[in-house]
């Protein structure tokens, strides 16, 4: 029995063996996957939407509808959070087998403050993605700026030049 320290290539490596010659003879990539899909037994979406608290079975402890002050509900249910870990605090002290209804709210708090965040990651991605564009311009106007200079003092120095070998 011969074995190898590499397995041989799949067999679709045939359909590249004229690519250097003409590289339009290889195939064309498969389109993108639209709607839904299996993988790993788990059935996924290409659509890139949130699902709502309500989809996913869970209390909204903020308001419905798009006109959400995220700064406010964040306060709100960041301040609700910190006196539900106190009273969790207090019962465990006091009543240490009553805790499991105030672990619950503790996470139903923690869901609410992720979707929200989560709500709030399309604007982070246009924010990151303008201030990204916006570096890259800087750093593009200061390499202009500097190819000038340096070629304004390259012609000062051609003049130095010139002017020193006429007057020899």
């Amino acid at each position: 029995m011969a074995t190898a320290t590499y397995p041989p290539p799949p067999p679709f490596y045939r359909l590249y063996k004229d690519y250097e010659q003409d590289p339009t003879s290889a195939p064309e990539p498969p389109p993108p996957i639209q709607g839904t899909y299996q993988l790993y037994g788990a059935t996924y979406t290409t659509d890139d939407v949130l699902p709502s608290l309500e989809d996913q079975g869970v209390r909204q402890l903020y308001p419905k509808g798009p006109n959400v002050d995220f700064k406010k509900e964040l306060r709100s249910l960041n301040r609700e959070l910190q006196l539900h870990i106190l009273e969790l605090a207090d019962v465990l002290i006091e009543r240490p087998s009553q805790y499991a209804r105030r672990v619950e709210d503790i996470s139903l708090i923690f869901k609410n403050l992720h979707h929200l965040l989560n709500s709030l990651r399309p604007h982070q991605a246009r924010a990151t993605l303008i201030h990204i564009l916006e570096l890259q311009i800087q750093r593009r106007k200061q390499a202009v700026e500097d190819i000038k200079r340096r070629r304004e003092e390259a012609q000062r120095l051609l003049k130095e030049a010139l002017g020193t070998l006429e007057g020899q």
